[in-house]
């Protein structure tokens, strides 16, 4: 699936020694530019979702951002029980309990209450986060549980596979990264497998971890054929020199003014990606991953790449996912 490997394995099995190309390696020359003006958050009521709500208002307070907190009403019918119908009384009544969900958003904050209805929420979601310019959406997961998650499947999974914008998941087993106080993170772990998409996650990263002075860790992992250790010594030379060369691929990704707002450390693992991703993120503890929507595993280019849903749906921390 990577080319570059690809190529040096070609070489091995022709008797040659592996040449790692370094002229396409990407390199921060200048400081990542992100731009988040507006932030959307759907809630449920749950408590998840006021967990996720917790992770927007950061967020929108660290880039002085708009923060849109939505509760889509569903209209379609379950089973026998007719439709509800969202009327004046309903939305008033929806609305009052979204402002007392958002009493603890700091007033610096500009917040929007929305209240809508639709046949699909993922799908309300979606356009809503494409039509109003939305820059990142942040969703619980597994909000909802017993016959409700059942009949709805996993609302944020439907809601990131075709997101328009980064998408946060803030996970329901999500340790609190400061119990009853502000959202920080001091710990931010990103996945680079080199992808258009991961290199993009790296740029997030990197600012997040200056807005919250956290430290941040790159983490590259090498997944290589088991049959290929039987090419021993050719094996081991191989893989020296791939781990030599991604290695100083992922410094290359570190900005030079990066020590002046945060501390940046680079990592290799080899093994099955989304394990040694979620290995790394429980060893020392993460308190978000940031990784590239689509990369080398990606199912179709238009939906949510495997590892990615792997790593979402086991994570013990927020995951921000960059399409």
């Amino acid at each position: 699936h990577d080319p570059a490997l690809k190529r040096d394995l070609d070489r091995i099995g022709a008797g040659a020694a592996p040449r790692l190309r370094h002229d396409e390696r990407y390199s921060c020359e200048e400081p990542a530019m992100i731009r988040i003006a507006h932030v959307l958050c759907p809630v449920d009521f749950s408590a998840i979702s006021c967990r996720a709500l917790n992770h927007a208002t950061a967020l929108a307070q660290w880039y002085d951002a708009t923060l849109t907190v939505l509760n889509v009403f569903p209209v379609m019918p379950v089973m026998d029980v007719p439709p509800l119908v969202l009327d004046a009384k309903l939305r008033n009544e929806l609305t009052c309990a979204l402002r007392r969900c958002t009493e603890l958003v700091p007033p610096g904050v500009r917040i929007e209450l929305r209240v809508e209805q639709a046949d699909s929420i993922p799908e309300a979601i979606r356009e809503h986060a494409g039509t109003h310019s939305v820059d990142l959406l942040v969703i619980g997961s597994h909000g909802r549980s017993g016959v409700k998650r059942l009949l709805l499947g996993s609302v944020a999974e439907r809601v990131i596979r075709h997101a328009p914008c980064a998408t946060m998941v803030v996970p329901a087993r999500a340790h609190d990264v400061v119990p009853q106080g502000p959202v920080r993170y001091r710990t931010i772990l990103c996945p680079v497998d080199f992808s258009e998409h991961s290199l993009r996650a790296v740029e997030y990263a990197e600012t997040l971890a200056e807005e919250s002075d956290a430290e941040l860790r790159l983490l590259h992992v090498l997944s290589l054929p088991a049959e290929l250790k039987e090419l021993e010594p050719s094996f081991e030379i191989l893989r020296s020199r791939i781990d030599a060369d991604r290695l100083s691929r992922l410094n290359d990704l570190i900005p030079a003014e990066a020590a002046s707002y945060c501390t940046v450390r680079t990592a290799l693992s080899q093994g099955t990606v989304h394990r040694e991703i979620l290995t790394a993120a429980a060893e020392q503890p993460a308190d978000l991953i940031v990784m590239g929507a689509q990369g080398r595993s990606a199912l179709d280019t238009a939906i949510f790449g495997s590892n990615t849903a792997r790593v979402t749906r086991a994570a013990l921390c927020p995951v921000l996912v960059v399409g």
